[in-house]
């Protein structure tokens, strides 16, 4: 007899729950509005800005378009980066600005019903909890929820400023 869960992913759209992209940042797990996400692609090199800050990767060209790619491990003091065949470029689209994201690697896309997102405690995480929208928990697993608008258009990312002059 098949164990399978019970959230069926053509349940997300009947108001039951939400879709999250999961991805990993070091040792831990988070979860971003799927909606948010254009697409996923792989690293690729990026062309490096002068003064930028060093969580501001570069830009790439992104069919005609320059994107500013961010990294999220070096914002977030979460170690050395590496870049290897798992390294991804989560492509955001947040208030119509197109920008990317990269993480260590994206698992899945998943769907928390609301009983299944239970408040963030003010941690000292690598996040600033404002940026938090919860804790998704699915069996064993927990997701870090990051509200990626607020986030990404945050004064201490400079993006949306800088991508508006």
């Amino acid at each position: 007899m098949s164990t399978q869960p019970t959230n069926k992913p053509n349940d997300a759209h009947d108001g039951s729950g939400s879709e999250y992209l999961a991805f990993t940042l070091g040792s831990e797990e988070y979860g971003i509005d799927i909606l948010k996400v254009q697409e996923i692609r792989g690293y690729e090199v990026v062309t490096r800005i002068a003064n930028a800050p060093e969580f501001i990767k570069g830009v790439i060209n992104l069919r005609g378009i320059i994107i500013p790619v961010v990294d999220m491990r070096i914002k977030f003091n979460l170690g050395t980066p590496t870049y290897d065949q798992f390294t991804v470029v989560i492509i955001l689209n947040i208030g119509g600005r197109i920008m990317g994201m990269v993480v260590d690697s994206v698992s899945d896309v998943t769907t928390l019903t609301p009983d299944q997102v239970k408040p963030a405690p003010e941690l000292g995480t690598a996040f600033n909890s404002e940026y938090l929208t919860g804790l998704g928990t699915i069996d064993e697993r927990m997701l870090i929820l990051i509200d990626i608008d607020r986030l990404m258009s945050s004064s201490e990312m400079g993006l949306m400023d800088r991508m508006a002059a």
